[in-house]
């Protein structure tokens, strides 16, 4: 018997998948009869282990991703959530609702995004109608400002970690895209390469070749190069000292106890770290970019990110009346699950947990039907009489980002749930979106030469409509 829950709910879940393959590949009665037998045996062996019946999405008690009855028992135990680590118990993933409340951030309401809608005259893209980007803070207030003919700008960014994104790094910037149309504002992107220096065991040079890789991946997304800027930190803050300014300002008004009180550095991070997140606050400020608005200190700035990024915002907006800038809007995305559950998020250092940009399609077929943690049940008869969960099905949480239709997407959603869909079938269906939008961007990525990408990362004036 094995001494570990965990890893028996491990090889229980690896089973389910085997006996599911055995099926589907039409093996021979005897075959799929020992294939059930062992999963029957191993359903005793964790319930005797246990004390409680095997639930695919369930881990057991007591586990590092504890099912979420357990979680309800220990009202204390949060979800981890800072810029450098995701991890919550529960299979469906971190507690956004409770994640507004601890970070004071407000929730995207319906009203709001009618509003959106009212403003620009645009649906709303489906990130905002299904909660994908899920809390803001200030977004009233560039509404306000551009139903009264004033301009913002968009700030986003990306830490350069890897010659290759995943399709969870494209999140904000899909939705950056849209905000950047429907708006007609500029853009500016940082690529924090010298973060990645500074936390990851990086030389300087591939921190740079991962810099320009990455632009090419973010170009590819489409972004207009006439009101588009990107660039490298290691470049454009030697380059310009407007923006070094703004970084000193915010260094001098952070106490080195208050860096500790938010991102928990201690005595032994370098002093580079420590130093950092002034680096990532200063594009928050239009001063930061002559070259795109001259001397003005009127145009606020949104910021479409991932949860995880709000602890630099939340210092920034402190400092940024003190420094005599206005503080900058921000809207919040959930995080893109790893394939084999929501627990975490998707990584680029993990191979089998993220589907990549350069993934080819057999890759992305075997990847989601070897790794996709499944929210079915064990067998077809179980499943078409119980139904499956698409609340922890992570085939279903990536057709959330990636279908657009809503009247399919709910199918889907009512067609698992009452075991019409088999996961396998629901699998497919992933794949099939996953496939051409992969190779549709590898086509657009394929055509962004070296001369474009220097357009974009070249500091210029931007085309300004306000």
């Amino acid at each position: 018997m094995s001494a570990c829950p965990m890893d028996l709910y491990e090889r229980l879940r690896a089973q389910g998948d085997a006996v599911r393959d055995i099926k589907a590949q039409k093996a021979s009665k005897a075959e799929v009869d020992a294939a059930v037998q062992l999963l029957l045996q191993m359903k005793a062996e964790f319930k005797l282990l246990t004390g409680q019946d095997y639930r695919a999405g369930f881990p057991p008690a007591g586990s590092a991703v504890a099912n979420d009855a357990a979680e309800d028992e220990d009202e204390d135990e949060e979800d981890q959530v800072d810029p450098w680590n995701v991890c919550t118990s529960s299979a469906k993933g971190v507690d956004y609702e409770k994640l507004i409340v601890r970070f004071g951030s407000c929730k995207i309401d319906s009203e709001l995004v009618d509003r959106i809608a009212r403003v620009t005259g645009k649906t709303p893209h489906h990130f905002l109608r299904r909660g994908i980007f899920f809390s803001h803070r200030d977004v009233h207030q560039i509404l306000d400002a551009f139903e009264s003919q004033k301009s913002f700008y968009l700030y986003t960014g990306r830490g350069p970690s890897s010659e290759a994104m995943h399709v969870g790094h494209l999140i904000p910037f899909i939705f950056t895209k849209w905000l950047q149309d429907v708006f007609d504002v500029p853009l500016v992107i940082q690529l924090t390469d010298d973060e990645k220096y500074l936390w990851k065991d990086l030389s300087l040079d591939d921190c740079r070749r991962y810099t320009l890789e990455n632009a090419r991946d973010i170009i590819a997304c489409g972004f207009h190069p006439d009101k588009t800027f990107i660039f490298s930190d290691l470049d454009y803050m030697g380059a310009s000292p407007a923006f070094y300014r703004n970084v000193v300002k915010v260094q001098k008004h952070v106490t080195f106890n208050q860096v500790k009180g938010i991102f928990g550095f201690t005595d032994s991070d370098c002093i580079g770290k420590i130093s950092f997140p002034a680096i990532q606050a200063a594009p928050s400020f239009s001063s930061s970019f002559p070259q795109i608005f001259g001397d003005r200190l009127d145009v606020q700035c949104l910021i479409p990110c991932a949860i995880d990024q709000d602890p630099y915002f939340r210092m920034t907006r402190d400092v940024a009346p003190r420094i005599g800038y206005l503080k900058p809007a921000l809207l919040h995305s959930t995080f893109f699950p790893a394939l084999q559950g929501a627990q975490t998020k998707m990584s680029a250092s993990d191979a089998n947990s993220s589907i990549f940009l350069t993934d080819t399609p057999k890759q992305i077929k075997n990847k989601v039907n070897k790794h996709a943690f499944s929210g079915g049940k064990d067998t077809v008869e179980e499943h078409r009489k119980l139904g499956g969960n698409p609340e922890v099905d992570v085939s279903f949480m990536y057709l959330t980002f990636f279908l657009e239709d809503d009247q399919q997407l709910e199918q889907i959603r009512q067609d698992y749930r009452s075991g019409a869909l088999l996961t396998g079938e629901l699998k497919k269906r992933l794949i099939e979106t996953l496939q051409p939008m992969i190779a549709a961007h590898q086509e657009r990525r394929r055509l962004v030469s070296d001369d474009i990408v220097r357009q974009f990362m070249t500091p210029r004036p931007l085309h300004l409509t306000r």
